[in-house]
């Protein structure tokens, strides 16, 4: 089984679908101060696309000082750079697109939603200037 053990994400317990890219990102979270709660999204969260459900990876929510920020990260985290998405299946590349708009019209810029890597990716998309 895929899972770890966690204290910041709102289940006890945090099943990832690879020990790979999702495994240590789901650690990275768990040790980051900043981080106040996070979650693997479940298959129910979807967004509707022309070529299919498209389900993102993952929810963050930061710390600011001693005060939760109401900034939101929603997450995809996969192994190469977004810029490779055009290398990657077209299907996906839609989806990933589709979800980028729906994010960006729904959120009056209070959710970020991203494709990346690692943890220190997301945290350098949240605090860019």
């Amino acid at each position: 089984m895929n899972a770890l053990k966690s204290h910041k994400s709102l289940y006890d317990l945090v099943v990832v679908d690879s020990k790979g890219i999702e495994m240590d990102f789901a650690n990275q979270l768990e040790s980051r101060n900043e981080v106040a709660v996070y979650t693997k999204l479940p298959n129910g969260f979807y967004i509707n696309t022309p070529v299919g459900h498209y389900n993102p990876d993952w929810a963050v929510v930061f710390h600011e000082g001693s005060d939760i920020k109401h900034i939101y990260f929603v997450a995809e985290t996969k192994g190469y750079d977004k810029d490779s998405l055009k290398d990657y299946r077209r299907a996906e590349s839609v989806k990933i697109e589709c979800a980028s708009r729906h994010f960006a019209t729904i959120s009056d810029s209070h959710v970020t939603y991203d494709v990346v890597k690692n943890y220190d990716e997301l945290w350098d998309i949240i605090t860019k200037p």
